[in-house]
């Protein structure tokens, strides 16, 4: 069906703008979001898109703006963050920096505006008004129950830290200069318009945050208002700015972000060090020494030369290679993403929806199943705390059942610890089994002794990762 034309911010037709135009799709009445899955989530979340449209048009490649007029959908949205919710938050405790930033764009600059310590709502107010200031607030799923439950589906559909900002605006005003981010960036407008400029990629999939002149970015390829209920999203490295319009209140967005540091060449630095001490393990010619004083000075044609044959010793061994890829991504995911989103304050570990009291232990001829698939890795890696030559490998477990969602995506100053378990290699396939998600016969899992199966699946179910069916 041929899409309807629609006016764009600056009042022009949808066919007289440039190609590179945002598009725009009319999309009747949407539904609320649907959580019953994670992928029916990202489905209702970018609806009338299709999800297969998405990926092959947009994702990673340019920008999409999804343009509503449905009054339940913008109420809905503006449930997920509003000015007025500031006053209880600093009832909470918020402190400037941590939790929230007051900025304003100055001669080009994002100028901050912060206090010191503790925020209070009257002096965050009076810098809103006065100083026609934006309050930025850092990762609000920590206070919004409905952003913990979006948040924690969306990291289970792309398989990456979700992260949020909520912006609110004067009118008038405009908190940050133009600038690109290192994350794929999905913005919710909840109360107001935003105007909203974006600027061709100086650096495709930026892998860094970064601030650009005005003098360097040229005209805008995209130019629109963003009303409650729009969505627009962006690739990383898209150079934006967006500022509230005069005489129309304030505005409030929370860009939802993920895909930070998620780059095959991430993976790539995450994965080769493993691959190459395990290879040297073997091949006596990556333990034999480098040429005398390689080191002190420039890398020679020949060493050059050597490392090239090194490098396709590791590809043909990791082409070659049938356990499970040790990752330190993987880990690092789990342990600082949200755990499963509950009816209850998620300040606590393992809240009564996992717990095991009044449950049915798994014995030998009980049938088990694994749960909470989405939220834990299986990974094969050296054991912990031995030295290189007494190292085994071992099969290790992470989940973030007991991740504590008051400390999502606040940085490496928190302390978080991995939740898991570790079983020897010889488990490996039996855990498989279980990974598989169809339920199974303790009595059939793949171990020598009805011991060692009874043993597993205990240490898995006084986790909360299996259930007996």
């Amino acid at each position: 069906m041929p899409k309807k034309a629609k006016p764009t911010g600056n009042g022009k037709e949808e066919e007289s703008v440039p190609c590179k135009q945002v598009k725009r799709e009319a999309s009747g009445r949407p539904s609320l979001l649907n959580f019953d899955s994670p992928s029916s989530l990202f489905e209702s979340l970018i609806s009338p898109i299709k999800v297969e449209t998405f990926f092959k048009e947009f994702w990673e490649q340019k920008p999409l703006l999804i343009q509503r007029d449905d009054p339940s959908l913008a109420a809905y949205y503006q449930s997920l963050f509003r000015l007025s919710d500031l006053k209880s938050f600093c009832n909470q405790g918020v402190y400037y920096g941590r939790d929230v930033n007051v900025c304003r764009r100055v001669s080009g600059k994002k100028k901050v505006l912060n206090k010191g310590g503790k925020a209070h709502f009257l002096q965050l107010r009076k810098d809103f008004h006065q100083k026609r200031a934006t309050i930025q607030f850092h990762q609000p799923q920590r206070f919004k129950d409905e952003l913990w439950r979006i948040q924690e589906k969306l990291e289970c559909y792309f398989g990456s830290l979700v992260g949020s900002n909520v912006y609110i605006t004067p009118a008038g005003s405009q908190g940050l200069p133009p600038h690109y981010d290192d994350v794929e960036v999905f913005i919710l407008q909840l109360e107001g318009e935003k105007h909203w400029r974006l600027y061709s990629p100086t650096v495709p999939l930026a892998h860094e945050y970064s601030v650009e002149s005005e003098d360097h970015i040229g005209t805008p390829t995209h130019d629109f208002l963003l009303k409650p209920g729009d969505l627009l999203y962006f690739p990383r490295g898209t150079i934006h700015q967006a500022e509230t319009p005069s005489g129309i209140g304030h505005s409030t967005h929370v860009t939802i972000s993920t895909y930070q540091n998620n780059s095959w060449g991430d993976f790539l630095l995450d994965s080769i060090s493993g691959l190459v001490f395990d290879t040297a393990k073997e091949d006596v010619a990556l333990r034999s020494g480098m040429p005398l004083r390689m080191l002190m000075v420039e890398t020679p044609a020949v060493a050059t030369r050597k490392l090239s044959g090194f490098l396709r010793t590791l590809a043909d061994r990791l082409e070659g290679r049938k356990e499970l890829l040790s990752s330190d991504m993987k880990k690092d995911f789990i342990m600082h993403r949200l755990p499963p989103y509950y009816v209850g304050n998620g300040t606590e570990m393992l809240e009564p929806a996992f717990s095991i009291l009044g449950k049915k232990l798994p014995r030998l001829d009980s049938i088990v199943r694994l749960q909470f698939k989405d939220h834990i890795v299986l990974t094969v890696g050296p054991e912990e705390n031995q030295s290189d030559e007494a190292q085994q490998k071992m099969v290790y477990i992470y989940h973030s059942l007991k991740n504590l969602r008051q400390t999502h995506m606040m940085g490496k100053e928190v302390e978080t610890e991995a939740y898991g378990l570790r079983f020897p290699l010889s488990h490996v396939d039996a855990l498989k089994q279980i990974w598989s998600g169809s339920p199974i016969p303790v009595k059939e899992l793949k171990l020598h002794t009805d011991e060692e199966k009874e043993n597993l699946a205990l240490s898995l179910w006084t986790e909360c990762l299996i259930q007996v069916v």
